[in-house]
């Protein structure tokens, strides 16, 4: 029955003992101990906090990344609206321009034919009046063959000058 009961001095002891290691504990190793744990709380309280606030900087920064995003997709559609606003203006331009030189290029070519016109008019009149001269000079040389004949045309170009009444085919 030793073993279930202690005997007093043996108890005395181990009491002495106890409370002599439980001094020193309380002294030395829970103030230790007590200072870990604070300390392992702190760094996980930190780790927690820092890994809010990571994840408010990443909402933050994927809210950001969404508003250039959509800042980009509205710059985007206003510089395709104003290239083709641009490209709009150009291609009326060219058009404008080409009606212009079609309408001058129409111009001169009316202009080129009208000369070309009165020049061709010119010739064939010169021609008449050549052909005309060259009619006439055959003529009077028919009629004015003979020198009876040229003396006769003298004497009436004598007498319609001296009488302007009078006619010369007479």
């Amino acid at each position: 029955m030793d073993l279930l009961i202690p005997s007093s001095g043996l108890l005395f002891w181990m009491t002495l003992v106890f409370l002599i290691v439980f001094f020193i504990l309380r002294k030395y190793g829970f103030p230790v101990i007590v200072k870990m744990v604070n300390e392992r709380k702190e760094y996980i309280d930190e780790s927690l906090r820092k890994a809010c606030e990571a994840n408010e900087k990443l909402s933050n920064i994927q809210k950001e990344g969404e508003s250039i995003m959509q800042q980009t997709r509205e710059q985007q559609a206003q510089l395709l609206s104003e290239a083709t606003a641009t490209r709009d203006a150009i291609v009326e331009k060219a058009q404008d321009k080409a009606r212009q030189e079609a309408a001058r290029m129409m111009s001169d070519a009316k202009i080129e034919i009208e000369a070309e016109k009165q020049n061709a008019v010119k010739g064939i009149r010169e021609q008449v009046a050549e052909m005309s001269v060259q009619v006439a000079e055959k003529i009077l040389r028919q009629h004015l063959s003979s020198d009876e004949k040229q003396m006769e045309l003298i004497s009436r170009l004598l007498d319609n000058v001296s009488s302007p009444e009078s006619n010369v085919s007479k």
